[in-house]
């Protein structure tokens, strides 16, 4: 809502009022300000500027017995995990089991806009803070191969909690159709029309952040610090370019880079950023390409991510590709491409998918692969019935792992729907995981999602397998604009 809406009455009455008051009157009405510039939602306006507030909580608190994430497909970009439990035994005989984690993250945005000769000037400033703490085996035990290495137990867990509010972003902007972006800010790198259509997805695929194509599970050295031009050209097509991470640091991890130590490239500051789109005629396509570390007038490494989408009536095709070169500055060539084909008819969905990682380290040439496939089934209005498989295979270390499950999704009322999943791990990549004492995991999971509205949502989901392990997970959210 709009905060002039609260003070129509007071417009009203000082509109019968004398002509002494024709001076605020002026400036009440100014409030059309945010309607001549297009902007709703919950603003106030000053007689040139329209502010729109917007922000959110989410809470989540999770108890059970799964202090360890063991990998049960070992991707190259980050494993697959699958919980395992765990216990720890003091000196007086004491069994301690229990874990448990609290995550509040909490943001507020505010958008200041006026009207400029070159289109909406805009200052943007987010606040961001998340503070999240994790215990494990009732904070009885740091051993290393009883909860994940890097953690205490019954501490903050650091990299994942803010010290209180932090700038998350900070920019400004000026533009319609061409926009200029300078300040604190996300990539103008599209990473997207890159996740398969299978309910289960795929295994690397999933070891990407958000699934899809990439790098090492994230693409640090983009966003941070930017300069950045985007333009809209008309008929679908946009293009950008930008200098991204103009404030990143020289370190990678916990070594110095360009130590002895690291034997790594030593500025890794500075990402020149280019992207061209399309989106129109059932068609989204894109091409993005980086170049890192060049503030030091070197490339030391460079990647492209390119994807495309097309629906053609019941049926639609994905395809993408990534590929780094000296990934991360790792020295390795990393190349991760996928196709996914989905076709949707009367009462059932069919999807397939299928992708291909290759890398190149010191000469050393391997490649994996993996498949997907799932069909969904309206049994009725409202339930739908989800069966799917997938399998991985790690070249280098000659193993391979299926997933298969079965999942029903049940809309019990407008506002109410209830999950539940039940499937299995197998091949020889989980037997050779330690804390693994079986080639095959069992798993029952099953989740009840409420939306009342308003913007709020919650669940509660539990999960189970074979492994002895136990998780229940509570959330609670609500955003407002």
């Amino acid at each position: 809502m709009k905060l002039k809406s609260l003070i129509l009455g007071s417009v009203a009455a000082a509109g019968l009022s004398t002509a002494g008051f024709a001076a605020d009157l002026g400036v009440l009405t100014s409030l059309d300000v945010c309607d001549a510039l297009g902007l709703s939602g919950l603003t106030i306006s000053s007689d040139t500027n329209c502010l729109q507030l917007s922000g959110g909580v989410s809470y989540e608190f999770s108890f059970g017995d799964w202090n360890t994430e063991v990998a049960v497909a070992r991707t190259k970009d980050g494993d697959r995990n699958i919980m395992a439990g765990g216990s720890y035994t003091d000196a007086a005989g004491v069994t301690y089991r229990n874990d448990w984690e609290s995550k509040v993250e909490a943001w507020l945005k505010a958008v200041g806009t006026a009207d400029s000769d070159f289109g909406p000037a805009k200052a943007v400033i987010k606040l961001k803070s998340v503070e999240r703490l994790q215990t494990w085996n009732a904070g009885q035990s740091n051993r290393a191969n009883v909860q994940p290495a890097g953690f205490t137990a019954g501490t903050v867990v650091n990299g994942d909690t803010t010290a209180g509010f932090e700038i998350d972003e900070a920019y400004v902007s000026v533009g319609d159709t061409t926009v200029l972006m300078a300040g604190k800010k996300g990539s103008i790198a599209n990473l997207g029309d890159d996740a398969p259509f299978n309910f289960l997805g795929l295994f690397n695929s999933d070891s990407i952040d958000g699934k899809g194509v990439g790098i090492d599970g994230d693409y640090a050295g983009l966003g941070g610090h930017v300069i950045q031009v985007v333009s809209d050209l008309g008929n679908g097509v946009n293009v950008g370019v930008g200098l991204e991470n103009l404030g990143g640091d020289f370190s990678l991890g916990s070594t110095a880079v360009g130590s002895t130590a690291s034997g790594l490239p030593a500025n890794q500051q500075g990402t020149l950023v280019g992207v061209i789109s399309y989106a129109g005629e059932g068609i989204t396509a894109h091409a993005t390409g980086a170049a890192f570390g060049i503030l030091d007038g070197n490339v030391e490494s460079w990647a492209i991510h390119a994807g495309a989408t097309g629906t053609f009536d019941a049926f639609k095709v994905r395809g993408a590709v990534a590929y780094w070169d000296n990934a991360k500055f790792s020295g390795v060539d990393v190349l991760n491409a996928l196709v996914s084909v989905e076709g949707t008819f009367d009462l059932f969905k069919i999807a397939l998918s299928g992708e291909v990682a290759n890398f190149n380290a010191g000469g050393v040439n391997s490649t994996d692969y993996g498949v997907g496939g799932s069909i969904g089934v309206n049994v009725t209005e409202g339930v739908d019935i989800n069966l799917g498989a997938r399998y991985f295979f790690d070249d280098v270390r000659d193993e391979g792992t299926t997933q298969v499950a079965a999942q029903i999704v049940a809309a019990v009322t407008e506002t109410i729907k209830v999950t539940g999943e039940v499937g299995g791990y197998f091949g020889s990549a989980i037997a050779n995981n330690a804390g693994f004492t079986n080639d095959s995991v069992f798993y029952g999971a099953a989740e009840l999602a409420w939306a009342p509205g308003g913007g709020f949502t919650s669940s509660v989901k539990g999960e189970i397998n074979s492994e002895s392990a136990y998780k229940v997970t509570f959330k609670a959210a609500k955003s407002f604009e």
